[in-house]
């Protein structure tokens, strides 16, 4: 009787061919858990900023695969010891380690559950994989987390220079078109290495190191904090808010899954197996569905939230260096009340402030190391002639102020 065949080969159009490594994470692939990741977009809402951004975390997740994969044979030939179970772990980990977004990505952390963060929920999703499949996740787990003794496989996973921000950045630079974050990903691969079970950079790749960290400051400001991206995705989160205040008082049409969400308050502690099995079968399609039916609902702010999304007809928002007045978001909230008639509560889902972010290098957590030839190892700041310390270890903080355009 014929066997399947779970060595697959896929195509992908960033690195070309890409071969799943074993019958375990082809299994894991084909898990309805992880197939939902084929409805979840990699950039939330970029797309209506950048036409091309439409890839999704299964890309990524397939990605950072394939770049695991050349990191082991890397320092493997460099002859760092990795044993198969520690290999096969390390695949598990990146192939999983964002199997816990919702619809969107980051809008469902902040509007329909109540701070329940997408690393939290991938852990769960981790232990239910693991129960399914014989404790074989066990060893994934404990490097998910950060607590196997070996810290360069930890870092491998989450660190300043992971597999997931290798492949994300040349990613989604490629499918944004931005040439400016495309990095050399193999280049930064080959001078990997290991010195006393933590990762470093051998000194000939310094300079990648440099491009990798200004592609990824440059990313941020230009792609991932594009204004136009942030207020689409405020008005989602600010939909999905108004959807479940609305749902309290009179059901609103949804799927199976959007509506557990809307009627059911929850958190991490009461984020059970029910819970997370609702939780696999919600993706952005839920979400899009639900907008093109709530455009339509007699609620004014819902209305009109769903319709903006939907029709790209989005909030205008003004970018400062400075906190923004009160009396600025006074100015607009009062003519929104006095124009449509409606109260200071439902004016301030169209107007709003925020702050957002960036911290391109971050001193105390898992530093970049760079090992010369002498074998000394040196934080990347205090060996690059390009990297001022002041100014990557800086968060760079700006404000926003949202309002309607003259016309809702």
């Amino acid at each position: 009787m014929p066997t399947n065949n779970k060595l697959k080969i896929l195509n992908d159009p960033i690195y070309g061919f890409i071969t799943i490594p074993n019958s375990l994470i082809f299994d894991l692939i084909q898990h309805k858990y992880f197939q939902r990741l084929r409805r979840i977009t990699q950039m939330g809402m970029s797309y209506l900023v950048y036409p091309g951004a439409h890839h999704t975390r299964f890309h990524h997740a397939i990605g950072c695969v394939h770049l695991m994969q050349q990191v082991v044979n890397i320092l493997r030939f460099k002859g760092v010891s990795i044993s198969k179970e520690e290999e096969d772990a390390l695949y598990i980990a990146i192939l999983l380690h964002d199997i816990g977004h919702g619809p969107f990505s980051h809008a469902m952390e902040h509007s329909i559950v109540n701070n329940v963060s997408h690393e939290q929920i991938s852990l769960l999703f981790m232990e239910k994989l693991n129960a399914e499949f014989n404790s074989s996740l066990t060893l994934a787990i404990q490097i998910f987390k950060g607590e196997y003794p070996r810290s360069f496989m930890c870092e491998l996973i989450s660190g300043q220079l992971d597999m997931d921000r290798a492949d994300y950045l040349k990613r989604d630079s490629f499918y944004t078109g931005v040439a400016e974050g495309n990095i050399n990903s193999e280049r930064l691969i080959t001078m990997l290495n290991v010195v006393d079970d933590k990762l470093v950079i051998e000194e000939k790749g310094i300079y990648s190191v440099e491009k990798f960290i200004n592609a990824r400051r440059f990313m941020y400001w230009q792609v991932y904090l594009h204004k136009t991206g942030i207020v689409a995705e405020q008005l989602l989160i600010r939909a999905l808010q108004r959807a479940k205040e609305l749902n309290k008082v009179e059901k609103l049409k949804a799927s199976r899954a959007l509506q557990y969400f809307l009627d059911n308050e929850v958190s991490f502690e009461n984020f059970n197996k029910e819970t997370l099995d609702i939780f696999s079968g919600l993706d952005d399609y839920d979400v899009i569905s639900a907008l093109k039916e709530w455009q339509h609902h007699p609620d004014f702010v819902l209305s009109h939230l769903s319709d903006m999304i939907i029709n790209r007809n989005l909030l205008k928002i003004k970018l400062k260096n400075k906190k923004i007045k009160e009396e600025d978001l006074k100015t607009h909230l009062l003519y929104l009340i006095n124009t449509y008639k409606i109260s200071q509560t439902e004016a301030e889902y169209f107007v709003f402030a925020g702050e957002i972010s960036n911290q391109a290098y971050q001193l105390n957590h898992h530093k970049i190391n760079i090992l010369h030839k002498s074998g000394k190892i040196e934080d990347i700041v205090k060996v690059s002639d390009q990297l001022n310390v002041k100014a990557l270890a800086k968060p760079i903080t700006k404000y926003y102020i949202c309002y309607p355009k003259e016309k809702l």
